[in-house]
């Protein structure tokens, strides 16, 4: 386990996890600046691609996306979600892993599931790659998005497989739209990191789309906060550019070449 990793594990009950999504190397190089950890989730197939669902995402997408993030990332440590269908079983999952570490220099990836992928986790951990878990809604399986941990049967299902994946070796984990009490019973209950989406302040800390948080997307998700509107931004720019060529306003000498 690097130092990075490391450094993640012994903010447990001490201060609070910053993670952000991110897809570019531009994105990446300002978010680098303030997060802990940078995830190249599997969600740039709805921001980026329009993708109706995450299985739509290759795991050729993830790793050229994750490439680029790598040139903007010095201090976080790095963390590639892995697409849907690239780790049915320990054998998949480990040579998919390896590529994907040995071609994007991530620091580990991110495993949708509990109990059954447990065999799966401890087979990457044996082979020194550090795996993050994620429980709670599952994009990549889940047909309904209702926050769980609703009925007590759900709840003992979801802490017991946040301590399976504890036990695999995961070093940390996304609760993603888990019951307050519940999410702060997982937290209390573990020794490794969580990492909350629409999971209450009750987590070790804390992950958005990015897209979301600056308004570059039509989230409607109860748990986004957008804390600006790029869009808006833009909208201005673009429109006062395209004032500018209309009145031959630009571009102006300066802006051109001659002898």
């Amino acid at each position: 386990m690097n130092t990075k990793i490391k450094k993640i594990l012994k903010k447990k009950n001490k201060s609070k996890i910053v993670c952000l999504t991110a897809y570019s190397k531009r994105i990446a190089s300002i978010l680098d600046k303030h997060c802990d950890i940078i995830l190249v989730g599997d969600s740039l197939g709805s921001v980026l691609y329009n993708y109706k669902s995450t299985k739509e995402v290759t795991l050729k997408t993830m790793i050229n996306h994750s490439k680029s993030v790598r040139l903007g990332v010095n201090k976080s440590i790095m963390i590639v979600d892995m697409p849907y269908n690239t780790y049915r079983n320990p054998k998949e999952a480990l040579k998919n892993a390896k590529l994907v570490m040995k071609e994007t220099k991530c620091d580990g990836v991110k495993l949708e599931g509990g109990k059954k992928i447990i065999p799966i986790v401890k087979n990457l951990v044996k082979n020194r790659i550090p795996v993050m878990g994620h429980v709670g809604i599952l994009p990549q399986t889940d047909k309904k998005f209702t926050f769980k941990g609703k009925k007590q049967k759900e709840s003992d299902r979801i802490l017991n497989d946040t301590k399976l994946l504890e036990k695999a070796g995961v070093f940390s984990v996304v609760l993603e739209c888990i019951e307050i009490k519940l999410s702060k019973q997982i937290t209390e209950k573990v020794k490794i990191p969580t990492i909350g989406i629409g999971s209450s302040v009750n987590c070790d800390g804390q992950v958005l789309v990015i897209d979301d948080l600056i308004g570059m997307s039509e989230s409607k998700f109860k748990f986004v906060k957008k804390y600006v509107d790029v869009s808006k931004i833009i909208n201005i720019a673009v429109k006062k550019y395209k004032s500018e060529v209309q009145k031959k306003q630009f571009p102006k000498t300066k802006h051109s070449f001659k002898n």
